[in-house]
């Protein structure tokens, strides 16, 4: 399955406070169970909590920034996945410019997806999962669980549910 912006869904973030692009949603009896979206930061502030959800962020465009609050100190970096938990207080922080982000969202239930930047090539997905490939041109998203060809620099997430 590929999907293009105009299969996206625009919505305004939990906390009220800026706004993300919904690619894919998957919900179960309790909610949220798995979601990849991508949203703009464009000054410091908080967070939105997802309880029971585990997040990965990549900043796809800008110069990144901190993301701090209950013991956790982290630094989100140009294509560099930062993995943290959905239902801890965290605030990004030395935010300089604006940023560009994927976000891949997960039920702490679920097996962890691994989340990584790739250059053009075939990828396979794991056995009894998915593959998710974000073209980071054209940002457009290919769903397979069969092997998917990358055409350049793509976000490839795979999943084991």
């Amino acid at each position: 399955m590929r999907l293009g912006r105009a299969d996206y869904t625009e919505m305004p973030w939990a906390n009220g406070k800026g706004r993300t692009v919904e690619l894919w949603r998957e919900d179960g009896p309790q909610g949220l169970r798995f979601r990849l979206s991508m949203a703009s930061v464009v000054e410091d502030g908080d967070f939105s909590l997802f309880p029971g959800i585990d997040r990965v962020l990549t900043v796809l465009s800008g110069p990144g920034f901190g993301l701090v609050g209950d013991g956790i100190d982290l630094r989100c970096d140009l294509l560099v996945p930062a993995a943290f938990p959905g239902d801890v207080a965290l605030r990004a922080v030395d935010v300089t410019a604006p940023v560009e982000d994927f976000n891949v969202m997960t039920a702490r239930d679920l097996p962890a997806p691994e989340v990584r930047v790739v250059q053009a090539g075939q990828y396979v997905p794991p056995q009894g999962g998915r593959l998710f490939v974000f073209d980071l041109a054209s940002q457009g998203l290919e769903i397979s669980e069969a092997p998917v060809t990358a055409s350049g620099p793509s976000l490839l997430v795979l999943t084991r549910f």
